[in-house]
């Protein structure tokens, strides 16, 4: 009975559509039918809900059902229809188009300047010309002694090519794991705690999004296990990663190989009190240091690495917003210091010093905005005596003008001081880079920095010390046509849920 008025619009519209089909274009047509699914779907699951809820009533009145058996069974249709259990999708995506002044596709990415080698980041905006794309699929399980299991697989996708079909797909299956929480048998330090195995991003990894740069990205495959309540204001999370490094040229004892890879495991301990976060890493590749690195140096086989953030819940203290503050250290194979042992072609020496700070406020009811730091310095990275310093401050700004439309925008400033003592054919250079975009956006909703989707349209001008293309034969900078003041433009859609 209740599904007789869906049927009923169906048919009605598919009458109007008929109808229709001289005065309206094809295209039309399909997103009013594509709109009407979306609206029937709906239906049908509030439908669905509803039919459950009347059958229990039912049964419950007629004493087929005792009155807890009642309650269990619709607190699992609550839990499916609020997406606590089920199937659900996640998704992270942007694709834009870059135009430089020629009319060809230009250079960009917050990594383009040569201190993004070693993690410099500038500002994004009006500065991607890739396509990137996360598909995340979840599923949720509550059991009957109340334990509850979540099952994540995500595929992940990026280019750089405009085409509809690229045959240099980099597809991967970036995170397969399984995590379980609320187990009944969990008690004193661990009631509340959650465990998992398998490949993913560690939980409580977080980012400068406007620099597309993580404070902290841990990764890899292995196990943990969250929210340890070790005291009334101290949570521990404890994990063992695993990660491979691969593709060295050749080994001390086999000068013959021309290729390898050799595991690199990582112990974490990431704790939590109040607001501040302090997080202690220590790592182990075997044999590593027997890889000769390009430089002939020895490899690191070991390393450290340490931060201390702060999460705040006001704009700095001086009114509504949040703001994130971190200092990072690392030596050996935690030199790196954002992505925690990725790179096995650090020396037994190196050192790195990172720091990072940014917050979000409105400063006007409809102007908000977000300025963040990002530096580093880093030295004996490849090579004795290398040293990299550099520097980022960016402002993104944003005046909300109405329901659905918006201007973005942002300055960028980088400063770097590179000195790699010709590790990889690379000069020393020092230098500015500045960027600045103006970005008409639209949205279906404005509200804050985190609203999204968006549809941009931007133009953005940069320009960089003529020093600095002059630091490699294989970055952006210093190619044809790309040495500095330079007017890019195009067309960008972001999407995440």
């Amino acid at each position: 009975m209740l599904r007789s008025p869906l049927v009923a619009a169906v048919a009605v519209a598919s009458f109007a559509m008929a109808g229709l089909a001289g005065a309206d274009t094809h295209s039309g047509l399909e997103q009013r039918l594509a709109e009407l699914e979306a609206r029937i779907a709906a239906a049908e699951r509030r439908a669905d809900d509803a039919e459950q809820r009347a059958e229990l009533a039912e049964a419950q009145a007629e004493g087929r059902l005792a009155a807890e058996e009642v309650e269990e069974r619709l607190a699992k249709v609550e839990r499916q229809a609020s997406g606590e259990e089920g199937f659900s999708f996640n998704a992270y995506a942007r694709s834009g188009l870059l135009i430089g002044e020629d009319g060809k596709s230009a250079e960009g990415g917050p990594y383009l300047t040569p201190a993004g080698s070693q993690g410099g980041a500038v500002g994004r905006l009006g500065n991607e010309p890739d396509t990137y794309a996360e598909a995340i699929l979840n599923y949720r399980q509550t059991y009957d002694n109340g334990a509850k299991a979540l099952y994540r697989t995500m595929l992940a996708d990026g280019t750089t090519t405009s085409n509809d079909w690229n045959d240099d797909s980099n597809l991967n299956v970036r995170q397969v794991y399984a995590e379980f929480s609320d187990l009944p048998s969990f008690t004193g330090a661990f009631e509340n705690a959650s465990i998992w195995a398998g490949k993913r991003f560690d939980r409580d990894n977080f980012d400068i999004h406007w620099l597309d740069s993580d404070f902290i990205f841990l990764a890899g495959t292995g196990a943990g296990i969250y929210d340890m309540q070790l005291a009334d204001n101290w949570k521990s999370n404890l994990s063992l990663y695993g990660r491979s490094f691969s593709d060295f040229p050749v080994t001390r004892e086999s000068p013959g190989d021309d290729s390898g890879d050799t595991d690199n495991l990582i112990l974490t301990s990431n704790n939590y009190f109040g607001n501040w976060q302090w997080m202690v890493s220590g790592m182990s590749a075997a044999d590593n240091e027997e890889r000769l690195l390009d430089s002939g140096d020895t490899a690191a086989d070991s390393g450290f690495h340490t931060m201390v953030a702060y999460h705040g819940d006001s704009f700095f203290g001086l009114g509504e917003g949040n703001f994130k503050a971190a200092v990072i250290h690392g030596q050996g194979l935690g030199g790196e210091t954002k992505g925690i042992g990725s790179n096995g072609s650090l020396t037994e020496d190196a050192t790195s010093t990172r720091v990072g700070l940014y917050g979000t406020t409105y400063v006007a009811p409809s102007w908000r905005v977000a300025p963040a730091i990002l530096a580093e310095t880093s030295e004996d990275r490849f090579v004795e005596g290398d040293q990299y310093d550099w520097a980022t401050l960016n402002v993104r700004l944003a005046n909300e003008l109405t329901e659905n439309f918006e201007m973005q925008y942002e300055a960028s400033y980088q400063w770097m001081d590179l000195d790699p003592q010709g590790f990889g054919g690379n000069n020393a250079v020092e230098g500015d880079y500045t960027k600045f975009t103006i970005a008409p956006t639209f949205k279906p909703e404005v509200g804050g920095f985190w609203k999204r989707p968006e549809v941009r349209l931007f133009a953005s001008w940069s320009d960089w010390d003529d020093e600095l293309n002059d630091y490699s034969d294989g970055d952006a900078f210093g190619s044809d046509g790309f040495t500095g003041s330079q007017w890019t433009f195009g067309v960008q859609t972001e999407v995440w849920f």
